[in-house]
C-alpha cells in the first residue's frame, strides 16, 4: 500500500500538536474518548430517526484495552464508523473536524425544524479534529480500523507520524472504530509506560472524562485470595489467583445536571470531598443551571473554614470548567473575582469557545458573562445565609472575612457595592458582630457618622481613650482589628449615606456648639504653654491643645488626615518600607486635673510632663515607647 504523505501546512500543525499544543501528555486519552463519545453520538443521533439502527442508548460503550507485553493502548466504540472516504478526509487532513461538520449539520436541520432539533438534542465535544493526533505524543505508532454504519466493509488507517499515512481495506465484524496506540519507549525523561497501568488509565478517565455519557469499560485484572474446597485449616496461608473482570471508570450523570430536589446533602458532601479534598462538609452548596445568553450548569461549594495554603502565594484559585461533561480546565481563574477566591466547584457550558488543545479558553464573551452571573450568585447566597442562617455566617466570616475587606480595598473600591453588605465588625453593642446594616438600622436619632476604633484586639480597641467618650454618647462604636480593617472603611468611604470616622481621629467632632466654643478659648490661652510642649516634642507631634473629647484619660494621641496611627503601622510592616508616620496632634483632656496644672509649671518640669504626657498617650494607643529608658527614668522621679 503506497503511503500518502500530509500536506507541509498539516506536518507543522503534527508536530505542534505532539510538541507544545497540550500542556499535558495525558490529555491524549480525554481527546480519543471524546472522539468514541462523539462517533456513539452521531450513531445515537441517527437511531431516533432511523430503524436500521437496532440499538437502544444502554447498547452504546466505550472500551479500553491494554497489553503490557506489547505496549499496546486501545480504545474502542461501537459508534457510527467511518468509511474509508472519511477516514482520508478527517484522518489525513489534520483540523478538519467531522464533529463539526455533523455539529452544523445538526443546527441547519434545526433552523427547518425547531421541534425535531429540540427532541434530538445531541452534545458534540469535538470542534477542531485536531484532538486526535495528540495520540502521537505518547505513540510511535497509532492505527484506526473502522467500518461505518451500513457498510459491508472495513478500512485501516495507519501512521507513524509525520512521515505520512496510508488507508488499506480489513476485516470488522461490526460498525464503530478502535484506535491502536503503539505506545513509545520509555527515556530519560518521560515514563510511558505508565499510560499502560490499569490504575493511570483509571484515574485519567476519573479525572477528565468520568461524565461521558456512554460507560467506558474496561477489563480489570484484581488478585484475590482462591476459594478451598476444605477451609478447615485456619492457619495455612492463602493461596492468590488473578481474576479478570469488567469494570466501568466513569459516572457518567454528572451530579449537576441532576434535577435539585432528587439529590440528598449526603450526595452534595461526598461528591465535595471527592473532588475537592475537604475532610470537613461545605458550609454552603450552591447548585444552579442557567439559561440565557450564557447557559451553563453550576456546582459551587463555600468552604467550613480556609485550607491551610488559602492566605499564601501557592494558593490557587479557580472552579473546574467542563464542556459537555469533559473537563477543560481544573482551575479555571477566570471565573471567581479574588474576594470570592474560597469558593470551590465547577462550571458545564457548550457554549465557550475553546482553542485548539481544548485546555486554555479564549476571553470571549460568554466566558464574562458567566463569571459575572457566578459572581452575583455567590453574592446572593451570601446574603441569605447572612440574614437566614446567622450562625453559620458567623462562623464562614472567621475564616474568609479578611478575603471580602481584600476586596473591599483592591481596585480602589471598585467592588465595594457587591461587598459592603457582606460586611461584619465586632460592636460595643453586646461585643457581637454587626453588618453595616445593622448598625445604621439602629443609630439613634441625630448621629450622622460611623463611628470605629483600631486596635490588635478587641479589648485594645475599646480602651483607646477617645472611644470612652464616643459611648459616653451613646454612640456604638465598631472595633477594627485586622491590618486590612481601616483601609477597607476609608475605600467604602460612607454606607447609606453615613460617612465612617475614626474615633482617634481630629474630625471626631462630637463636642456640642458651648463645648467647642469653651474649647475654642481654653486653647487660645494656653496657647504659649502648648508651643512650649510642642518645641520639646519637636516633629513628634503637629501641635498640642486641649480636647473635650477625653472623659478620665489625661492625653491621647489623635490623626490628622486620612493617614492614621494604625495605617501607618501596617505600612511599616509592609517589604520596602520608608518609615512612614502618621500626623498626630497630642490632645490633652480639657476636663482633667492635669490640664490645669501645667500653665503652673517651670518649664524644666514641663518638659518632662511633655515626654511623659506623650508617652503616655502612644501606650493608651497601643503604639511602643519609642525611649523606654528615658521614659521610666521619668517615671521613677516623680514617683521620688
Amino acid at each position: 500500500m503506497r503511503k500518502k504523505q500530509f500536506k507541509a501546512e498539516s506536518k507543522k500543525l503534527l508536530d505542534m500538536m505532539i510538541n507544545s499544543i497540550y500542556t499535558h501528555k495525558e490529555i491524549f486519552l480525554r481527546e480519543l474518548i471524546s472522539n468514541a463519545s462523539d462517533a456513539i453520538d452521531k450513531l445515537y443521533f441517527r437511531s431516533l430517526t432511523d430503524d436500521s439502527v437496532n440499538m437502544n442508548r444502554g447498547d452504546f460503550e466505550i472500551r479500553i484495552s491494554v497489553d503490557k507485553e506489547n505496549r499496546i493502548l486501545q480504545i474502542e466504540d461501537n459508534g457510527i464508523g467511518m468509511t474509508a472516504d472519511e477516514l482520508e478526509n478527517n484522518l489525513g487532513v489534520i483540523a478538519r473536524s467531522g464533529s463539526l461538520d455533523f455539529k452544523s449539520g445538526i443546527s441547519a436541520d434545526s433552523q427547518d425544524n425547531e421541534e425535531n432539533a429540540a427532541e434530538n438534542d445531541v452534545e458534540i465535544i469535538g470542534q477542531f479534529g485536531v484532538g486526535f493526533y495528540s495520540a502521537f505524543m505518547v505513540a510511535d505508532k497509532v492505527t484506526v480500523l473502522s467500518k461505518s454504519f451500513g457498510s459491508d466493509v472495513a478500512n485501516l488507517w495507519v501512521s507513524e507520524g509525520v512521515d505520512g499515512y496510508y488507508i488499506e481495506p480489513a476485516e470488522k465484524e461490526n460498525a464503530g472504530t478502535v484506535i491502536t496506540l503503539y505506545i513509545k519507549q520509555d527515556s530519560e525523561n518521560e515514563n510511558y509506560s505508565d499510560f499502560l497501568e490499569q490504575y493511570r488509565i483509571s484515574s485519567i478517565v476519573k479525572k477528565y472524562s468520568d461524565y461521558i455519557r456512554y460507560p467506558i469499560k474496561m477489563s480489570w485484572e484484581t488478585s484475590r485470595p482462591k476459594q478451598k474446597a476444605d477451609d478447615s485449616d485456619e492457619n495455612s496461608v492463602p493461596e492468590y489467583e488473578t481474576v479478570t473482570e469488567d469494570r466501568t471508570l466513569n459516572s457518567m450523570v454528572p451530579l449537576w445536571r441532576r434535577n435539585k430536589k432528587e439529590i440528598t446533602d449526603e450526595e452534595y458532601n461526598s461528591f465535595y470531598h471527592e473532588k475537592f479534598y475537604d475532610y470537613e462538609d461545605p458550609i454552603k452548596v450552591i447548585h444552579s443551571k442557567t439559561e440565557g445568553a450564557a447557559t451553563f450548569d453550576s456546582l459551587l461549594y463555600i468552604p467550613k473554614r480556609p485550607s491551610f495554603d488559602y492566605y499564601t502565594k501557592n494558593y490557587e484559585k479557580g472552579l473546574q470548567l467542563y464542556s459537555n461533561g469533559v473537563l477543560i480546565m481544573d482551575k479555571c481563574a477566570d471565573l471567581l473575582p479574588d474576594y470570592f477566591s474560597f469558593v470551590k466547584g465547577l462550571v458545564d457550558s457548550a457554549d465557550l469557545s475553546l482553542n485548539l488543545s481544548r485546555e486554555v479558553l479564549q476571553h470571549d464573551y460568554q466566558l464574562k458573562l458567566i463569571a459575572k452571573t457566578i459572581e452575583k450568585k455567590i453574592r446572593s447566597e451570601l446574603l441569605k445565609l447572612l440574614e437566614k442562617e446567622r450562625e453559620k455566617y458567623e462562623e464562614f466570616w472567621k475564616g474568609f472575612g479578611v478575603q471580602i475587606k481584600y476586596g473591599l480595598y483592591e481596585g480602589y473600591g471598585a467592588n465595594k457595592d457587591t461587598l459592603k453588605d457582606l460586611v461584619l465588625f465586632v460592636s460595643s453593642a453586646e461585643k457581637k458582630l454587626v453588618s453595616l446594616q445593622e448598625y445604621v438600622g439602629r443609630m439613634p436619632e441625630g448621629q450622622e457618622k460611623i463611628y470605629y476604633a483600631c486596635g490588635e484586639t478587641v479589648e485594645k480597641a475599646q480602651m483607646l481613650p477617645q472611644a470612652e467618650k464616643v459611648s459616653e454618647k451613646g454612640y456604638e462604636i465598631l472595633y477594627l482589628t485586622d491590618n486590612v480593617d481601616e483601609f477597607a472603611v476609608k475605600m467604602l468611604g460612607e454606607y447609606n449615606g453615613k460617612s465612617f470616622v475614626n474615633v482617634a481621629a481630629d474630625s471626631l467632632d462630637i463636642e456640642s456648639d458651648e463645648e467647642k466654643e469653651n474649647l475654642k478659648k481654653a486653647n487660645e490661652d494656653s496657647k504659649a504653654t502648648f508651643e512650649k510642649m510642642k518645641e520639646v516634642l519637636g516633629d513628634k507631634v503637629t501641635e498640642v491643645r486641649f480636647t473635650g473629647a477625653l472623659k478620665t484619660y489625661a492625653a491621647c494621641l489623635t490623626s490628622e488626615g486620612e493617614l492614621s496611627s494604625e495605617m501607618a503601622q501596617v505600612l511599616n510592616m509592609m517589604p520596602d518600607a520608608h518609615d512612614i508616620k502618621a500626623r498626630t496632634a497630642l490632645e490633652i483632656n480639657i476636663n482633667h486635673p492635669i490640664a490645669e496644672m501645667l500653665s503652673n509649671l517651670d518649664d524644666e518640669k514641663l518638659a518632662k510632663y511633655s515626654k511623659l504626657l506623650y508617652d503616655q498617650a502612644r501606650l493608651i494607643g497601643g503604639l511602643p515607647v519609642e525611649d523606654p529608658a528615658e521614659f521610666s527614668a521619668l517615671i521613677s522621679e516623680l514617683m521620688v
